[in-house]
């Protein structure tokens, strides 16, 4: 039997990240780049190489015809989408579906029930998991008007579909929901081609935590734990860690078993996340979205679990069962990982595209570095300004923490701006030292950052 190939239609880390996990199990990679990217390290490393198109995602990564003009002129057994880009673009697994390919995630139609965020919740609300109070889609300003007076202030307007905090808008008072319905569905249909949105009633004391599950489409469904993603800047995740600090036990078995219970309501097929929302004030949790796809946060899982995700991916999508039971799955030590990127955090986190004239990663049996730079690699404009995710391990988590401080003042990158100081800023601060933070603690703190950066004193 030959040897199976995977086509890889994506760049950077999580690039890199498959390819050396299809290497590890004797698949071929093909890896799709653009023109900016011939010369990076996953087009170094792949088996063979296809360039696609110009720079810009839409004329390449995002281009399904291509892709899969490449994925049957390579002889392709399967695609593996990684994250960003076509991960939750439906168009993807229906072309593989259409065309005989294997698709390295769930099936087209369980991806396109749970990308529409108004039927993952009436899917959620049918599987009995608790779901924010709100409506089931609006069109019109009316609506919104209607259901904000009912659900009352302040509420959160959020796209119908896609994610990343586009078509997102909090709304505090009557007055401003006229202002934040127009940009949030101008954003929509721009981000999404689809203006609709939803009003949820906003927590203003959450935290983000989210369940990571395998499912193998036979309806055998398994949990690998909890992660904590509240701390984040504008809904874009900055620092995650697995366990969650501070839950109960009634609430993280509740959670749990609610992610569990709405992925076999699906027939949920390969890796994916289900993301709760917890109200701080009121100790209860709720229903928010579901991706379809890796995590970039799937590292702190591994490192408590031993479990190579991405090759549980490729296993699952060929038609191997679940590697493991629920009773196999052993949680170990604490977590926590933080996103490096391209950008100056003085500066708005404007990007900060360029060559990088000096790298040194900080390595041990404590600290993980998944990342696709390397010395004279020049970061171009064109994408995500993730450079890195430097991962540390502890036997629990003030262990895991005293070595991620070790291994962020390790971490040196010369030639462009980083956030890498605010990293070290925020890993310092007492709230997240304990624990005590919510989706809104970064804005808070973000003051008190630059004022440290223009040479005052911490008050």
């Amino acid at each position: 039997m030959s040897k199976k190939r995977v086509l890889i239609a994506n760049r950077g880390e999580i690039a890199l990240r498959i390819i050396r996990a299809c290497a590890e199990n004797d698949i071929e990679t093909v890896l799709v780049v653009s023109e900016a990217d011939r010369d990076s390290l996953p087009a170094r490393l792949a088996d063979r190489v296809v360039c696609i198109g110009p720079p810009q995602a839409n004329k390449s990564y995002l281009d399904i015809p291509s892709i899969m003009t490449v994925a049957m002129g390579t002889q392709a057994d399967a695609i593996h989408p990684g994250y960003g880009f076509l991960a939750e673009n439906v168009g993807l697994p229906e072309a593989c579906e259409k065309y005989g390919i294997t698709f390295i995630g769930p099936r087209s139609e369980t991806m396109r029930q749970l990308g529409d965020k108004i039927t993952a919740r009436k899917i959620a609300k049918q599987s009995g998991v608790p779901i924010v109070e709100g409506s089931e889609g609006i069109a019109s300003l009316r609506d919104a008007e209607a259901k904000a007076e009912e659900t009352g202030f302040p509420i959160l307007l959020k796209a119908s579909a896609g994610g990343g905090g586009r078509g997102m808008r909090i709304v505090m008072e009557r007055k401003d929901l006229k202002n934040a319905f127009d940009m949030a569905s101008n954003e929509a249909q721009t981000a999404f081609g689809d203006p609709t949105l939803f009003v949820e009633r906003y927590i203003q004391n959450a935290r983000h935590v989210e369940v990571q599950i395998l499912g193998d489409g036979s309806g055998n469904v398994i949990h690998l734990g909890k992660r904590d993603c509240s701390s984040q800047r504008h809904y874009q995740k900055v620092i995650e860690e697995a366990p969650p600090p501070g839950l109960s036990d009634d609430l993280r078995k509740s959670i749990l078993e609610a992610a569990v219970r709405l992925a076999e309501a699906v027939g949920y097929s390969n890796a994916g996340t289900v993301e709760f929302l917890v109200d701080r004030d009121r100790n209860q949790f709720y229903f928010m979205e579901v991706n379809s796809r890796i995590q970039v946060e799937h590292p702190v899982t591994e490192m408590i679990t031993g479990v190579d995700l991405v090759k549980e991916q490729i296993r699952i999508a060929f038609g191997d069962p679940l590697s493991m039971t629920q009773e196999e799955v052993q949680f170990r030590g604490h977590a926590i990982e933080c996103r490096v990127t391209a950008e100056d955090p003085r500066d708005d986190f404007m990007p900060s595209p360029g060559r990088i004239t000096r790298l040194v990663v900080p390595d041990g049996n404590s600290v993980r570095v998944d990342t696709h730079c390397y010395q004279g690699y020049m970061i171009p404009p064109y994408y995500d300004s993730l450079m890195a995710k430097v991962i540390a391990v502890g036997d629990d988590r003030d262990s895991a923490l005293e070595n991620l401080r070790t291994a962020l003042s390790a971490l040196s990158i010369s030639g462009l701006e980083t956030n890498v100081p605010f990293l070290q800023f925020l890993v310092d601060q007492p709230e997240f030292i304990t624990g005590d933070v919510n989706i809104k603690w970064i804005e808070d703190v973000m003051p008190r950052f630059l004022e440290i950066q223009e040479g005052g004193e911490e008050q």
